[in-house]
């Protein structure tokens, strides 16, 4: 078997996790390419939330989704992924499959504007209070800029103190290519409430 890249086994974790008619996340809209992913996992009875505080984030991934024919799968609101539990609705705590975060900066856009350690750890902890047992969260660490660094120590820091009862965590990263690529962390909830 040849490993995977990182984007692809990203994709490959969500694929376990996210089936039809399950409530997915895309906490980091960007261009909209996992919007789109998770819509068509989801199905047509299933939805996707996305978050992004850029506008256009949104713009460009409520383009990709309409592309796609796939705007009444999607809820995207243009605010912080830290604000999840606010925005989310009720009837889907508790239902959460699968959420996908990309790190960094928006390609393309920006590259001032960055996910900071703050709100993505925030996310994550509520993140973990409203997903199903067995959902999954995969997060695409972007760490080759000063604040991808900060952010990288910060969630490795947080990640380690789940407690591995509630919470399963794996890094998943290639350790001999050169110029900081990015790796993988993926969260799986074993329990009602994990974190």
């Amino acid at each position: 078997m040849a490993l995977m890249n990182i984007l692809p086994f990203a994709r490959f974790l969500l694929d376990q996790a996210v089936n039809e008619g399950d409530i997915a996340v895309d906490a980091t809209v960007g261009n909209g390419h996992d919007t789109v992913y998770l819509a068509q996992r989801v199905g047509d009875f299933g939805h996707v939330f996305g978050f992004d505080i850029q506008p256009e984030a949104i713009t460009a991934a409520s383009a990709r989704l309409a592309e796609h024919g796939l705007c009444g799968r999607a809820t995207l609101f243009e605010r912080s992924h830290s604000e999840m539990l606010e925005a989310l609705p009720a009837d889907v705590h508790g239902r959460i499959a699968g959420a996908v975060f990309n790190l960094g900066y928006l390609p393309g856009g920006n590259k001032q504007i960055v996910t900071e350690p703050e709100s993505t750890i925030e996310a994550v902890r509520q993140l973990l209070s409203v997903m199903k047992p067995g959902g999954v969260i995969v997060l695409v660490v972007y760490h080759g800029h000063p604040e991808g660094k900060r952010e990288r120590d910060a969630l490795l820091d947080y990640v380690r103190s789940l407690d591995q009862r509630r919470v399963h965590a794996l890094k998943y990263e290639f350790i001999n290519r050169q110029n900081d690529p990015p790796f993988l962390i993926a969260l799986e909830n074993r329990a009602d409430g994990g974190a």
